[in-house]
């Protein structure tokens, strides 16, 4: 009975000793030596300019994105205003003249529905902004504009042209207006017959207004500034709407233009004006 008890204080004891023995403490990483701490330092360093080299190449590549973009909104901007251009030309081009019946006692019907002018006229180039003076002539052919430093030139295909009004000191005009180009389509080219030989003309087409009267007139370009007046209006401009009665000058008022002088001051240009006719 003593043997047993003896045991059992001998098993206690192991068992108490064994639950008060310390736990082994983890196992981690072994410590860097200065090798291996300068390898991975190396791969950290080139890592990091590897990122940095992706993400300036990545921003270079949005900023030539962004030129490319930047580059194709302005070419359809051009594309655009040339479009809105045309049609404005289109539009003026086939816009119907307005002809308003000249209010008078005459019952003649060769003067229904056409417009009554003196032999001198103010008329209006709202393309170019400047009225000027013209001469009405039933004897020429085609109207013609005083030009000079006529410059042909290509534009998307076409034939243009670029050139400056002809004009003297004693020419009126809106002044500002006076040495600016001014760019057109060719039309055409025609042939002029005169007393000193041939010559080619270039002919191109602008709105002109007169009065009541608003059409699109072909112009022959040459330098008149010889001559009276900057402006020739002939038959074909006249046709079907228009007769001349030559005892009479300036049978509408001058139009108005940004930048020109008013209406209503246009009064001593018309006295200064010379009664002789072009020939």
């Amino acid at each position: 009975m003593r043997k047993g008890v003896v045991w059992l204080i001998v098993g206690s004891a192991v068992l108490v000793s064994g639950c008060a023995l310390p736990k082994p403490a983890p196992e981690g990483p072994p410590p860097l030596d200065e090798a291996a701490f300068n390898i991975r330092m190396d791969r950290l360093q080139t890592h990091l300019s590897q990122q940095c080299s992706e993400t300036a190449s990545l921003q270079q590549r949005q900023l030539d994105q962004q030129e490319v973009f930047t580059a194709d909104v302005r070419e359809v901007g051009s594309l655009l205003r040339r479009l809105r251009n045309d049609v404005q030309q289109l539009d003026a081009h086939n816009q119907e003249s307005i002809v308003v019946r000249e209010e008078c006692n005459v019952e003649n019907d060769l003067l229904e529905n056409k417009t009554l002018l003196g032999r001198n006229e103010w008329v209006g180039l709202p393309s170019i902004g400047t009225y000027l003076q013209a001469q009405v002539d039933s004897g020429a052919n085609t109207s013609s504009l005083s030009a000079r430093d006529i410059t042909p030139f290509e534009r998307d295909g076409e034939d243009w042209v670029r050139f400056k009004l002809a004009l003297n000191e004693e020419d009126v005009v809106v002044e500002s207006i006076r040495d600016e180009w001014i760019e057109a389509p060719i039309e055409r080219r025609v042939r002029i017959v005169q007393a000193s030989g041939e010559e080619s003309r270039l002919v191109i087409s602008l709105l002109l207004t007169l009065g009541p009267l608003s059409e699109n007139v072909e112009f022959t370009l040459s330098n008149r500034s010889h001559l009276d007046y900057p402006v020739l209006l002939g038959r074909r401009f006249l046709l079907d709407i228009a007769l001349i009665d030559v005892a009479e000058t300036y049978r509408f008022d001058r139009p108005e233009f940004p930048g020109g002088e008013p209406a209503d001051e246009a009064a001593e240009d018309e006295a200064a004006d010379s009664d002789d006719s072009e020939e």
